[in-house]
């Protein structure tokens, strides 16, 4: 999706363009100054509106990031789950020893 900032930057842009060519074109001065300044005008809201397209796209992609962590992270705790249901006794083991260690480093204090 396009920024409405870079749609109306750059239809500025031209419109200074065309406007400072033709203030060019007669000897206009003040119609070629006010031309090249609608085209800068339009050519800073052109690139505004391409950096918030920029922040969207990033924000977008850090979204869709998360969201594929998030998804990695399900599975996997899905498969040790599995795997503990699959070997209760492995299970009971590691489980044991976590709280025999634990009980080992509450007792020295």
């Amino acid at each position: 999706m396009v920024d409405t900032n870079r749609v109306t930057g750059t239809a500025k842009e031209l419109a200074g363009k065309a406007q400072g060519a033709i203030g060019d074109l007669v000897g206009s001065r003040d119609d070629s100054v006010k031309g090249r300044l609608r085209e800068v005008q339009g050519s800073a809201e052109d690139l505004y509106g391409q950096a918030k397209d920029a922040v969207r796209n990033v924000a977008d992609n850090v979204s869709d990031y998360a969201e594929d962590a998030y998804d990695q992270g399900k599975r996997q705790m899905h498969e040790v789950h599995e795997r503990s249901v699959a070997w209760p006794h492995a299970s009971l083991l590691v489980a044991g020893l976590v709280g025999f260690g634990l009980g080992l480093l509450v007792s020295k204090l």
